[in-house]
């Protein structure tokens, strides 16, 4: 027992020395090595996954490869088993085929007045004049986004839009 488990230490030692040869290794000369070993060559570049596989190629010419018997019963295995050959149509869920997508109206702000309405405010002794639009304002001839965006083109600085134009909380009421 004595020489087996020594033969089993030296064999271990050998393959960790192999590691750490692999290990230091590039790329390149891991690719070079892995079709030393496999008798062909890889498309893999991933540096630890050639490590393990050369390594595990290595131990298995070394120790042996699977017996007949565990051959055969692989064969058995696959030859009973169903295999396919196409991946299966997606089916949809019975709910996903019953279900109807409808459009819900967009929210919009309540302090914002209905399309078509016109926010007036004086300002500096002139009255400015903001229309409202279904996806935005119009003032001066153009259109933006947001009444912030208008209030800071009056002021120069940014200010709320809502608190600018004195729209409160229930579409323009005060």
């Amino acid at each position: 027992m004595a020489t087996s488990d020594s033969t089993a230490a030296r064999q271990q030692l050998n393959i960790t020395k192999e590691v750490v040869a692999l290990q230091r290794m590039t790329v390149s000369e891991l690719r070079l090595r892995y079709a030393e070993v496999y008798g062909e060559p890889t498309n893999g570049r991933h540096k630890q996954w050639l490590v393990k596989r050369i390594v595990w190629r290595m131990q298995s010419l070394a120790e042996g490869d699977l017996s007949e018997r565990a051959r055969q019963r692989a064969a058995e295995l696959a030859n009973d088993a169903d295999l396919r050959t196409r991946a299966p149509r997606a089916q949809l869920p019975e709910a996903a085929i019953q279900t109807k997508t409808v459009l819900l109206p967009q929210k919009t702000d309540p302090r914002v007045p209905i399309a078509g309405s016109v926010i007036t405010r004086p300002y500096k002794g002139a009255t400015l004049e903001v229309k409202v639009l279904d996806k935005g304002f119009e003032y001066d001839g153009e259109a933006y986004k947001s009444l912030s965006a208008i209030a800071k083109i009056i002021t120069g600085s940014h200010c709320n839009g809502y608190h600018f134009f004195r729209l409160a909380k229930q579409g323009g009421a005060k």
